[in-house]
């Protein structure tokens, strides 16, 4: 199954003083592939585009996802879009946002399994109220999740 994560309104494009640290400790945000964090985006851009496969099943006629990409143990998967500062040592995590599959209308994902050319996106911002980068769950209606 394709899912991809269309975010908009990321911190580190914004003016001001929390903006201006971002972009200082060039903060960016990728998609967490197992314990690696994979297609980094500075804070700074305009917006980010993230593509990933996950696997899917049924089991005793419930859905359930899995691949290098989700997290969770079954009945609790969900993708971690992931922060951290980049410098000459690598990428140093300080923050993750979390989107669950159990957040997802189940007739949306019961079409991904019944269409494979069907794609599931999630749109969110990634921006909290405070100007901080988002973290913890992303829950309806900060996200919105439809098939295409």
């Amino acid at each position: 199954m394709r899912i991809r994560i269309e975010g908009r309104d990321l911190p580190g494009a914004r003016p001001g003083p929390v903006a201006d640290e971002l972009r200082l400790r060039n903060v960016q945000v990728g998609v967490q592939r197992k314990a690696e964090v994979v297609s980094l985006v500075p804070a700074s851009a305009p917006s980010a585009v993230w593509e990933v496969f996950v696997d899917g099943r049924e089991v005793d006629g419930l859905l359930d996802v899995g691949g290098p990409f989700v997290h969770g143990r079954p009945g609790a998967r969900f993708l971690y879009l992931s922060w951290g500062n980049v410098d000459n040592s690598g990428f140093s995590m300080f923050r993750r946002a979390k989107l669950l599959f159990g957040d997802i209308p189940t007739a949306l994902l019961r079409s991904l399994f019944d269409d494979s050319s069907a794609l599931l996106v999630g749109e969110l911002g990634l921006t909290d109220s405070l100007g901080e980068p988002r973290c913890a769950r992303v829950r309806p209606p900060d996200i919105v999740w439809t098939v295409r």
